[in-house]
């Protein structure tokens, strides 16, 4: 499609932008002021975006065509800032959908930034955020590193610091959510569940700055298992014995998702053999076996 439009139009304007994904969440939950919140776990999966701008141009197209919210981003920009609103957006990502790994955030924030640099409009990350919230929460992709964010409310928390070098073996019980269902749950937590957030969420914010990887783990193991009353995963006892057996730091999930992961340190002299094992051992169970990394 670009090739013919760009034969089309000598003065295109074009810019591109990228986004990283998330395997799921180190912690989501509510705490005791029933503010939803969740800790990032950036990966190395990504969605990149081409946005050509022709003002000739009778409309806005996306491909593929289903990715509606990318073309929905983009004309909120282009409104905003009174822009033409003619022309195609090409989103090229590989997160797989409905898992849980931000594939739709993923692909808002990375339009948002290929609209941004056609234009040079240099969007702060608030306004990003106020155009974002118009459609649907979000995971919290727009800022580097891990934060705790309020995906609700499409707003920072905190930032945490740097992605710590982890490698995640997952296994995908199959079938797709949508996180916007998802989040449109009523999250009716007894007040000694939020306050035990309350304590994950002050301990593995230290635990991220300090880079205490054992503590992260143990934090987001828990946030698994907690998240079994909204969301159960029918093999995640047998994730935790894996991991058990192996000796990895934790079990992640997609608190949203389809996936359970164990986190392995690569820094670990006996990283090779526990990726060996742990790949191996989540084959017996039933589903997909991958092996992601985090965003460095």
């Amino acid at each position: 499609m670009s090739s013919y439009l760009e034969g089309k139009n000598a003065a295109l304007l074009k810019g591109i932008g990228k986004s990283f994904g998330t395997f799921g969440e180190l912690l989501q939950g509510v705490s005791s002021d029933e503010q939803n919140f969740l800790i990032t776990l950036p990966i190395n999966r990504y969605s990149k975006a081409t946005f050509c701008s022709l003002p000739d141009f009778p409309e806005l197209i996306v491909s593929p065509s289903y990715r509606l919210k990318s073309k929905k981003i983009a004309q909120k920009i282009l409104e905003k800032y009174e822009l033409p609103e003619g022309g195609w957006i090409e989103i090229d990502s590989n997160i797989p959908i409905g898992k849980g790994l931000a594939s739709s955030s993923a692909d808002i924030v990375a339009t948002a930034r290929a609209v941004d640099c056609c234009f040079q409009l240099n969007l702060s990350q608030s306004e990003l955020e106020d155009l974002i919230r118009e459609i649907e929460p979000t995971d919290g992709v727009m800022y580097e590193g891990i934060v705790s964010y309020y995906h609700r409310e499409v707003r920072l928390r905190e930032y945490l610091g740097l992605v710590p070098q982890l490698t995640i073996v997952s296994i995908d019980e199959g079938g797709e959510v949508s996180t916007a269902e998802f989040n449109r749950m009523s999250l009716c937590f007894e007040l000694e569940d939020r306050l035990e957030y309350d304590y994950l969420l002050d301990r593995i914010s230290i635990a991220i700055k300090k880079n205490d990887l054992i503590t992260i783990g143990h934090i987001s193991t828990r946030s698994a298992i907690l998240n079994q009353k909204l969301l159960y995963k029918s093999q995640l006892n047998d994730v935790l014995e894996i991991c058990d057996k192996v000796r990895g730091l934790g079990v992640v999930i997609t608190h949203s998702g389809t996936c359970s992961g164990i986190l392995l340190d690569p820094i670990n002299p006996e990283y090779c053999d526990q990726l060996q094992k742990t790949y191996y051992l989540m084959n017996g169970l039933q589903g997909e076996v991958t092996i992601f990394h985090t965003n460095n």
